[in-house]
């Protein structure tokens, strides 16, 4: 399998994202932000980071990079899966592709913490994970309050797009397990075949790294056993 890794001006997550694909066997190839073309991958992921050094709102100026006219028609028309982390969340939202927008958090700063998240639903083509699997992974963000208006939120839940919400080590939640203030504690959803968390599972590889559940998040993700 072949994923395909975007590089934007300011992204500082992608070369831990491709280390992690390597990790788990999948051949990794770098995509410089001019790109025109996606060069045939199987799947594609928008790391996190501070494309364009957040002006504007983050994302904003990213989501109107060349190569997202590329991402856009491969989501529309061939289902090309999509993985947005944090700011690659942050730039499917600012695109379109997913609903809804990135806030800055409710505390005014920048959250850099390990957060528990509960599997809310399971996307189709994910293996290894159920509903109600707790994963412990970091967040390192700004601007992650995940917020939509009320009518779409209840739309959201009835179409099962929220796939993760914040939650304590048990997966229950509450106000205090909701570290930057998203509306239902959401911390990730989707939209067909594109997908955004604000959590980082590049960075929660291994047991020694804090927490190996990012790598059964992204063996889910890439369609293999996560378990």
């Amino acid at each position: 399998m072949k994923v395909g890794v975007v590089t934007f001006p300011g992204s500082n997550c992608d070369t831990d994202t491709m280390a992690a694909m390597e990790q788990l066997g999948v051949q990794a190839l770098p995509l410089w932000y001019t790109e025109k073309s996606l060069h045939g991958v199987e799947r594609l992921i928008l790391p996190g980071g501070f494309s364009y050094g957040d002006y504007l709102r983050s994302g904003a100026l990213a989501a109107q990079a060349p190569i997202m006219d590329a991402v856009e028609k491969a989501v529309s028309e061939s289902a090309l899966p999509v993985l947005g982390i944090c700011n690659g969340f942050q730039i499917l939202c600012e695109r379109g592709l997913l609903p809804g927008a990135l806030r800055p958090n409710s505390s005014g700063e920048f959250r850099c913490t390990w957060e528990y998240t509960r599997v809310t639903s399971v996307p189709e083509g994910f293996f290894g994970l159920k509903e109600g699997d707790v994963l412990r992974m970091p967040i390192a963000h700004h601007e992650g309050a995940y917020g939509v208006a009320s009518g779409q939120l209840q739309a959201l839940f009835e179409n099962h797009q929220v796939f993760l919400q914040y939650s304590d080590e048990k997966g229950v939640l509450h106000a205090l397990t909701n570290p930057q203030g998203s509306v239902a504690n959401i911390a990730g959803i989707t939209q067909g075949s594109a997908m955004g968390l604000m959590p980082h599972p590049e960075r929660a590889m291994a047991i020694y790294l804090g927490s190996a559940d990012g790598q059964r998040f992204l063996k889910a993700w890439l369609g293999e056993d996560g378990s």
